[in-house]
């Protein structure tokens, strides 16, 4: 009796969560069924607003800014203020500060005053002003330059918008060619039972041998294979959907936009190269790129023309801070090199080099451009060309199932022609949503190369 207590409440245990579990699962059945909708002009949307990529852009692009302003400031005066505390007893630094002070007295010219001067203090506070009149171009070089970089960090900062949209759309679409897919495997899997249990029956009354039984056996286990590998898909493109979005990975959406739409050819070749060169923000940016450039140059020219500086100052001095003596000092300074050790005439060179170096990487990214708009030009046009023939197939496959079927009824085909016609249609149709999937990804990525695509892409 004392060892089936234990027992018992082991039993007891188990009923108990079985009974949570059996509650639980009301609750998470209606949990899963209220996805929030989600169109793929809302799953753009949702891209913009919180994908990592948008921010880092957009704080490259508020730091150009702050260049800007940096670079503009060297057009202003630059005011300093300090204050400072000496205590000495050189002579000469010791005989300036009485004069500075404005102490200075008959008594201080003793030569031995003037040779071994006692320890004097000086709290001086000093207000100082520099203006460059024209420092050789090198300000207002700068400020093109920041500002030209400002331009070139905005076309960076489309460019990436752009790539984002283009990942929320191949992400969405991908997680509908994987339910897509999944009903499939689904429909096939219920067709192949319906095919099972014909088999079956027909073994039954001795019109089949056992081993089309087993083989349709065969078949129901491959697909509830696919049935789990496909469902894990969908799992995973989700998961890419909502990293794309920049959501929560775990947040679960119903997609409302569907792959069978109406679709349109992509059009002309030349069209969409023109728009490409046209409208493309990495080729603007590096046109802004190659502009700064030669501006380097020209500010590296410049280096060897004479600078003109205004400087001022207001100082006071005071020995315990009680009595104060004031003085300024206005001056002009115009600075000219003569020898740098060939370094001026070095950078020149290097600002030169950088140049060219700017306008062969807009060369090359100019044909990059070229032959990534022709390459999905025609993946779009194949994509458009195969979702017509997938479509026609489809209906060739469905009918020729049609007719196995009834020729295996009447014992003029074998199991084998059964499932051949059957995996034949589960290819037709994963074919056909296929070329849907592809025709979506690659006019997503032929209006990225035009550099068009917007949130208005759905």
């Amino acid at each position: 009796m004392a060892e089936s207590i234990p027992k018992i409440k082991i039993l007891l245990f188990l009923t108990c969560s079985l009974l949570v579990s059996a509650l639980q699962m009301p609750m998470a059945a209606q949990g899963a069924g209220t996805d929030t909708p989600l169109t793929l002009g809302g799953a753009i949307e949702k891209g913009l607003a919180n994908n990592p990529r948008i921010r880092a852009a957009q704080s490259q692009v508020d730091a150009s800014v702050a260049r800007v302003s940096h670079a503009r400031s060297g057009f202003f005066p630059q005011v300093d203020i300090s204050e400072s505390f000496n205590r000495t007893t050189n002579p000469m630094w010791a005989f300036g500060t009485k004069l500075n002070q404005e102490i200075i007295s008959l008594a201080d010219f003793d030569p031995s005053r003037l040779n071994d001067p006692e320890a004097i203090d000086n709290f001086a506070t000093t207000l100082s002003v520099t203006l460059p009149v024209y420092d050789r171009g090198q300000i207002r070089g700068g400020l093109t330059q920041a500002k030209l970089d400002h331009k070139a960090t905005s076309q960076l900062e489309d460019r990436i918008r752009q790539q984002v949209i283009v990942d929320v759309v191949v992400s969405y679409v991908g997680v509908l060619l994987a339910q897509e897919e999944l009903k499939v495997v689904n429909e096939t899997l219920k067709t192949a039972k319906a095919h099972h249990n014909m088999v079956r029956s027909r073994f039954r009354s001795g019109l089949v041998v056992k081993s089309d039984l087993l083989r349709a056996e065969v078949r129901i286990a491959e697909l509830e294979q696919e049935r789990l590998q496909a469902e894990s898909q969908v799992e995973v493109a989700r998961a890419a959907l909502n990293a794309a979005m920049g959501v929560n990975i775990d947040r679960s959406y119903h997609l409302v936009t569907t792959l069978e739409r109406e679709t349109e050819p992509p059009g002309s070749l030349g069209t969409w190269i023109s728009r490409s060169l046209e409208n493309r923000p990495d080729l603007q940016q590096m046109q802004f790129q190659e502009i700064m450039a030669e501006e380097a140059v020209k500010k590296a020219k410049a280096a060897h023309l004479p600078g003109l500086y205004l400087s001022g100052s207001y100082e006071i001095n005071s020995e315990d801070l009680s009595e104060t003596a004031d003085n300024y000092t206005l001056g002009a300074v115009m600075r000219f090199n003569l020898f740098s050790g060939l370094g001026l005439q070095a950078k020149v060179h290097e600002a030169m080099a950088n140049l060219r170096h700017t306008q062969a990487l807009a060369r090359q990214l100019e044909l990059g451009i070229r032959v990534e708009t022709r390459q999905a030009f025609f993946m779009a046009q194949s994509a458009y060309q195969r979702i017509g023939v997938a479509q026609a197939s489809v209906a060739q496959a469905e009918e020729g199932l049609r007719i196995v079927r009834n020729r295996y009824e009447s014992g003029l085909f074998t199991i084998v022609n059964l499932l051949d016609a059957e995996v034949a249609l589960q290819h037709a149709r994963t074919n056909y949503f296929l070329s849907l999937h592809d025709f979506e990804v690659a006019m997503a990525q032929l209006n990225l190369a035009a550099g068009i695509i917007d949130e208005t892409f759905h």
